[in-house]
């Protein structure tokens, strides 16, 4: 059976419009109400990674949210929303994206991932510990903003299940997976197969290039995709990017453990055709490395030079500290007054650049990854 995947064109957050889009967005696969209905609780997952305007394409536009949640409401459900923000409590940040305000029009509660459970898996990961709000939900409406991502080229459906684990939880699982990009990404597979989401809807209108998740910059997509197989609606965000098959670490990792929805001829299209899109490439991140595909102990010994590294832009950091206390490795130190980062040791997981709130945490690149970027050019 094939998933279906439902695009629609839409280049504005105006609700009025944004509400026919979705609805017709969702027309395809049976509308809302074949998902919610009376006496169903119902968890709305957007991004709400930091607290930044929604202008800043970091988060889930809080119209889609409230859309959602007053479409998900008319079925006759209960409606929640939820996140686990990388950086900031989850009042301050869903106030600062509008999200905040979009639960209260929308009649939706706004609920604290706080309390844990541990789920157990039988995959790689034995037990993983979940927002217990997220795992007691009677089903999961997953609404993913289209990013690009330093350590995984991409954030979309699959990775913004990663916000079901709480917290400095987070930390944990980036040190546990390493500078494996491959074993993260299964991480991010087994938790999306312990609670698959009933529905994911990506916000791509407005969509993020560059540095992302955290600092990149705002792109017009103007595009809207829903189904309900969160690894083919990344397979499709991909091709609307422009970003090569091979980057995506969690489409690959996908392949190779057997899951449905990556290959092309598994995909089956309602609304606007793919075609319609025509935008260049996004642009991706200054940190990501080559490194990938090269025997292992030519990685160890050329590493430095094939790798980008963070370093602390000493105008913009005002040593609040954060990038020390998310470091999965512990490898941030403060001595005199400034940061020092043991580029040793660095996992080069990049929480550091993504939750800095003074994107004072720059990229620097190692002498090969220079010349081949220019090269590339």
């Amino acid at each position: 059976m094939k998933d279906r995947i439902s695009l629609a064109y839409c280049d504005t957050y105006d609700s009025g419009r944004l509400r026919g889009v979705v609805t017709a967005l969702l027309e395809p696969l049976g509308g809302m109400k074949s998902f919610a209905g009376p006496g169903k609780r119902v968890l709305l997952k957007p991004n709400m990674l930091a607290a930044k305007a929604p202008e800043a394409a970091v988060t889930t536009h809080p119209a889609l949210v409230k859309v959602v949640a007053d479409l998900v409401r008319e079925s006759g459900a209960e409606v929640l929303i939820g996140d686990s923000p990388g950086i900031g409590g989850l009042d301050r940040v869903a106030e600062r994206t509008g999200i905040a305000r979009a639960a209260r029009e929308s009649g939706a509660g706004l609920v604290h991932f706080d309390q844990t459970v541990d789920v157990k898996g039988d995959g790689t990961f034995r037990r993983i510990s979940l927002a217990r709000a997220y795992w007691e939900a009677d089903l999961i409406i997953n609404l993913p903003k289209l990013k690009t991502h330093e350590m995984m080229t991409m954030t979309c459906a699959v990775k913004n299940l990663f916000g079901a684990v709480v917290g400095m939880e987070k930390a944990g699982w980036h040190l546990k997976a390493g500078v494996s990009r491959q074993q993260f990404a299964r991480l991010l597979l087994e938790i999306y197969l312990l609670k698959k989401p009933a529905l994911n809807i990506v916000d791509g209108i407005m969509a993020m290039e560059g540095d992302g998740p955290g600092n990149g910059d705002p792109i017009a997509l103007n595009a809207l995709i829903a189904g309900v197989n969160p690894v083919a609606v990344d397979v499709v965000a991909g091709r609307l990017a422009g970003i090569a098959p091979e980057l995506l670490h969690v489409e690959r990792e996908a392949e190779r453990m057997g899951l449905p929805g990556v290959c092309p001829e598994e995909l089956e299209f309602a609304g606007e055709p793919l075609e319609t899109w025509t935008i260049r490439p996004f642009r991706l991140p200054a940190g990501m490395d080559v490194q990938f595909g090269l025997p292992s102990f030519l990685k160890k010994g050329l590493r430095r030079y094939l790798t980008a590294r963070p370093q602390a832009d000493r105008e913009r950091c005002r040593l609040c500290g954060i990038c020390r206390d998310v470091c999965p490795p512990g490898v941030i130190t403060m001595k005199n007054s400034a940061l020092s980062i043991d580029t040793g040791r660095c996992i080069r997981c990049w929480c550091c650049r993504e939750l800095c709130p003074y994107d004072a945490m720059q990229v620097r690149r190692g002498l090969l990854l220079k010349l081949i970027s220019k090269v590339k050019r």
